[in-house]
């Protein structure tokens, strides 16, 4: 498998991922069971929707299109963020997801952050209290713009985080989910990309801000080892009760990486359960499809759901993989 099919992969599977979790996201999971039953493939969003209501089956949200906003700039910028530059990009985005009607506008970090640079602070200043997973749900096209290599990667990751997430939780999540989705597109077995993940969170909490939290690669250490072996059920009640699948970087990134430990070899249950567990399913679906995504390829993700998506929100992913496989060749 060429480092292009997996980096298609992890693109691809962030999305199927987020779309997955569309019409279940913000909500409990006795409230999914009784509005969708099991969740096995891409359904619409029920009307009452919190987040999302009444969207069709396949559609993106918030993660993806920030992911694709990052990877836009990464590429124009050869390989650079540009603060300033991405701060107002989330602000167009935003008010365009306005204009469209949406509710699934910027995260609690990130809103924070960006009225405090429009405020007029310091763009290394706005993001201290960024603690949520806001940088770790976008931060695949970082990942594959970089090679797996910690300095560097995490340089990458903390550039791209500082506006909105500059905290040891904040830059620790984004760091595991870069490391383990960087490593997956060089070739790394599984298990080898989700060490490199604990890696780069340990590396990563010594960045930014102090931030109060458990931390994320001990908590990353922990969970692999506790689901290894669990049935679906237990692993569902595992996940949702105790590691949880909040907002929270040390909740939800951790959620995802456990998912990818367990299911590893079944990316489509991996990320189905995902969608059914509660609290932030996007998000959790999304990470955890990048990482598994970047294991499998684009070919070994579930075709049907790939295909609808891709086709829901006209989505050609190859152009902007190839711009960031460019960037990653060059570093």
């Amino acid at each position: 498998m060429s480092a292009r099919d997996r980096a298609l992969g992890a693109f691809a599977g962030l999305a199927v991922g987020d779309a997955l979790g569309m019409p279940t996201q913000s909500m409990s999971r006795t409230e999914i069971t009784r509005r969708y039953g099991r969740i096995d493939t891409l359904v619409d969003a029920v009307a009452d929707q919190p987040i999302a209501p009444g969207m069709p089956a396949g559609s993106i949200t918030d993660d993806t299109e920030q992911a694709l906003l990052l990877a836009r700039l990464l590429i124009d910028g050869d390989g650079r963020i540009d603060p300033l530059v991405f701060a107002r990009a989330l602000l167009d985005w935003e008010a365009d997801m306005i204009r469209r009607g949406s509710a699934d506008l910027l995260g609690p970090s990130t809103k924070r952050a960006l009225d405090l640079l429009q405020s007029g602070a310091d763009p290394a200043e706005a993001g201290r209290g960024g603690s949520t997973n806001g940088a770790a749900m976008r931060i695949t096209p970082v990942a594959i713009a970089t090679p797996p290599e910690l300095d560097c990667l995490l340089d990458a990751v903390t550039e791209a985080s500082l506006v909105t997430h500059n905290s040891s939780l904040g830059i620790a999540a984004a760091a595991a989910v870069a490391a383990a989705v960087s490593a997956g597109v060089d070739g790394a077995s599984l298990p080898e990309a989700l060490d490199h993940a604990e890696a780069a969170a340990a590396a990563g909490a010594g960045r930014g801000a102090w931030s109060a939290g458990g931390d994320i690669a001990a908590r990353i250490r922990w969970a692999r080892g506790w689901v290894s072996g669990m049935d679906s059920a237990t692993l569902a009640d595992a996940v949702y009760q105790v590691i949880g699948t909040s907002v929270a970087a040390q909740e939800s990134v951790v959620a995802a990486i456990a998912l990818a430990q367990a299911l590893g070899d079944r990316p489509a249950d991996a990320l189905t359960l995902a969608a059914g567990l509660g609290g932030d399913t996007d998000t959790v679906a999304a990470m955890c499809g990048a990482i598994l995504g970047a294991q499998h390829g684009f070919a070994g993700l579930p075709a049907g759901p790939v295909g609808t998506v891709l086709a829901v929100n006209r989505l050609d992913l190859g152009p902007v993989v190839d711009g960031l496989l460019e960037i990653r060749g060059r570093k």
